[in-house]
C-alpha cells in the first residue's frame, strides 16, 4: 500500500513538475512580449514627451512672437493717430503760416508803398527847390543824402570870412528856400554850420569854431524868419570843424568845409505819430488774424 501511494506521489509530482515548465515557458515567452512591449511604450513616450517639450517652446515662441505682433500693431496704430494729428496740426500750422505770410506781405507792400511815396515827396522836393533856387553854381548843391533832401551853401555865398553877417547875394537865395519851406508846412528845415579847423581868434562875443558855427546857423534861420519862413518849422545846430568833408590841409579844402546845409525833413513828431499809427495798425490786424484762427 506504502509503495502504491509513494509511486502515486511521485507519478503525481513528475506530472506537476512537467506542466509548471511548459507554463513557465509560456510565462517566460508572455513576459517577454509584455517586456518588449513595453520598452517599445517606453520609448515612443520618451519621444511623445520629447515632442511635447518642443511644441511648449514653439507655443512659447509663438506666443512672444503674437505678443510683440500685438504690440507692433498697437503702436503702429498709435503712430497712425499720432500721424494724423500732426497732420492736422501741421496742416493748422502751415495755415497759420500761410496768413502770417500774407500780413508780411501786406506790411512789406505797405512799406514799399511809403518808400515809394516818400521817394516821390523827395524829388518833387529836389525839383521844387531846384526850380525855386533856380542857380546854376557849385557853391550852392541841393541833393538827397539818406533819404533827406539838403541845400549846401558854400561860406562865399553866405558870409564874409569868419563873420556871421550875411550877404546880400545870400538874401536873394535863403528867400527862395523860404517860400518852399512855407509851401511844406508839414516838413522841417534844420540849417546846420560848418567850419574849418582854424581856430577862431577874433575876441568879441564868439569863443571858438563851435560858437561860430551856432552863430552862423542861428543867423540864417532868423534871415528865413525876416524873408516869410514860419518859424516853428525851423531848427538851428552848430557843428564846428569836426564834421569836414575834405581834409584841411590846403586853403581850397578848408574853403570846402566852411558850409551851411539846410537840411528840408519831415516833422520829427509827425514822424513818430505815422510809426506808432503804423504799429496800432498792424496789432489791430494780428488780433483780427488770432481770432479768425
Amino acid at each position: 500500500m506504502k509503495r502504491l501511494l509513494i509511486a502515486g506521489i511521485t507519478s503525481a509530482l513528475l506530472l506537476t513538475s512537467c506542466v509548471s515548465k511548459k507554463e513557465y515557458a509560456a510565462l517566460e515567452a508572455r513576459q517577454q512580449e509584455t517586456q518588449d512591449l513595453l520598452n517599445s511604450a517606453t520609448v515612443k513616450l520618451n519621444s511623445c514627451l520629447e515632442e511635447k517639450a518642443s511644441a511648449t517652446t514653439r507655443v512659447k515662441s509663438l506666443e512672444e512672437r503674437i505678443a510683440e505682433m500685438r504690440k507692433d500693431r498697437n503702436d503702429l496704430i498709435q503712430s497712425s493717430k499720432d500721424l494724423t494729428m500732426l497732420t492736422k496740426q501741421g496742416a493748422s500750422n502751415l495755415e497759420k503760416s500761410l496768413e502770417s505770410l500774407k500780413e508780411k506781405d501786406l506790411k512789406i507792400n505797405r512799406l514799399q508803398d511809403a518808400l515809394t511815396k516818400k521817394d516821390s515827396v523827395t524829388l518833387a522836393l529836389v525839383t521844387s527847390l531846384k526850380k525855386e533856387v533856380g542857380i546854376n553854381d557849385t557853391d550852392i548843391e541841393i541833393n538827397v543824402e539818406k533819404g533827406v533832401v539838403f541845400i549846401s551853401l558854400s561860406d562865399k555865398v553866405l558870409f564874409k570870412s569868419g563873420s556871421y553877417n550875411i550877404t546880400s547875394r545870400a538874401e536873394e537865395i535863403l528867400g527862395k528856400v523860404a517860400t518852399v519851406i512855407n509851401g511844406k508846412p508839414n516838413f522841417e528845415a534844420l540849417v546846420e554850420g560848418h567850419t574849418d579847423n582854424v581856430p577862431y581868434n577874433k575876441g568879441g562875443v564868439l569863443i571858438d569854431n563851435w560858437d561860430l558855427s551856432a552863430k552862423r546857423a542861428t543867423a540864417i534861420v532868423r534871415k528865413l524868419v525876416d524873408l516869410g519862413a514860419n518859424p516853428a518849422q525851423l531848427i538851428a545846430a552848430g557843428r564846428s570843424e569836426f564834421v569836414p568833408l575834405v581834409d584841411n590841409s590846403t586853403a581850397e579844402n578848408r574853403s570846402t568845409n566852411r558850409r551851411t546845409k539846410i537840411y528840408v525833413l519831415p516833422k520829427i513828431d509827425q514822424f513818430y505819430d505815422m510809426i506808432e499809427q503804423e504799429m496800432k495798425n498792424m496789432s489791430g490786424e494780428d488780433v483780427q488774424v488770432e481770432e479768425g484762427n
